[in-house]
């Protein structure tokens, strides 16, 4: 009797190669029907410690009770709006119409090559003047790394953040309104709340099979192929080609994912309240202001992760959590 077992290795992340930068991208934005508001942000990851915290899942066996739960630790400081981007629609699909861009950018001038003319008055009276078919309303931000101790790099990372709530002209207007200024995370999410956590993983360059995809060695009895870690079959005959499910060796790691529903446990500003003796490993001391993520997130220390709203969160209760206390332990072992 022929023994019948799953593949190995997981086919939920195709295809399996490199990001194609370290900011990354979103596709879809949740739908809100509030007042206007960012539907995203972003920061820099120091690394995990672990707080004690009363437990007030519903039904759970311990609650009611002090529980340890293991934290992230994302340093936030402020991010500067630097323009507004607003898309249309037409046959053809989604495409921008203009954008507004502030006067102060000397921060952008290692990032982007800045535009001889900026006239945002007339890109202002465009927008107005189309803003019936207006579809999404945008706005350009980038991160502030001088500011961090943390990070080496002094260059900002630009992202595209979606406005949501209202209609097209209440979005543009907020957009004018915080446009040239700095915007602070604790406007946007709270304590409690729930969000989606996105980075790019850590590189592990070019893997095998087994490493890649978790196959199993071969037997011993075909140690004299001396290919004890290759995979035993390309395929069948027929079709005449190796198909894409195929273990094969090749680019490991330094990837786009998405980490769903991640509740955010603390967002605070003293930054002494959250720091371990010895300050994180490969990271150092956090300086301003930071939030506290429950679980793990995706990429080493001092990779950008941008927070986005939830997009699948469902009717789950928003509370804050009671946090008890806060590991200051090094963790240099």
């Amino acid at each position: 009797m022929r023994t019948v077992r799953p593949r190995a290795g997981s086919l939920a992340y195709y295809p399996r190669k490199r990001a194609k930068g370290i900011v990354p991208k979103y596709q879809s934005w949740p739908e809100y029907n509030g007042q206007p508001m960012l539907q995203g942000f972003a920061g820099y990851k120091a690394g995990m410690t672990h707080v004690i915290m009363i437990d007030d899942h519903k039904k759970s066996p311990t609650e009611g009770k002090e529980v340890m739960v293991p934290v992230t630790v994302i340093e936030i400081p402020a991010m500067s709006v630097a323009a507004i981007r607003v898309y249309v629609k037409d046959t053809y699909g989604k495409h921008p119409l203009t954008e507004v861009w502030a006067e102060n950018l000397e921060a952008l001038s290692g990032r982007i090559t800045k535009a001889k003319t900026n006239n945002a008055a007339k890109a202002t009276e465009k927008i107005n003047a189309a803003i019936g078919d207006v579809v999404e309303v945008m706005v350009l931000m980038y991160t502030k790394p001088t500011e961090l101790t943390g990070i080496p790099k002094k260059v900002p990372d630009l992202m595209e953040i979606r406005v949501a709530g209202g209609s097209a002209q209440e979005r543009f207007d907020y957009a004018l309104s915080i446009l040239g200024t700095d915007v602070d995370m604790k406007s946007l999410l709270s304590e409690g709340q729930f969000a989606d956590i996105t980075g790019i993983t850590k590189g592990k360059g070019f893997q095998g099979a087994v490493k890649r995809f978790g196959i199993t060695l071969r037997k011993r009895a075909h140690a004299r192929t001396k290919k004890e870690r290759h995979i035993g079959t390309l395929g069948p005959w027929t079709p005449h080609h190796v198909r894409w499910q195929v273990p094969m060796p090749g680019q490991m790691g330094f990837q786009q994912r998405t980490e769903f529903n991640k509740r955010i446990i603390k967002i605070g500003e003293n930054a002494d309240e959250i720091n371990p003796a010895g300050g994180f490993l490969h990271y150092g001391l956090v300086r301003n202001n930071y939030v506290l993520i429950k679980g793990s997130i995706p990429g080493p220390a001092k990779r950008l992760v941008r927070i986005r709203s939830a997009t699948r969160m469902g009717e789950q209760k928003i509370q804050a959590p009671v946090v008890e206390y806060v590991s200051l332990q090094s963790k240099q072992g």
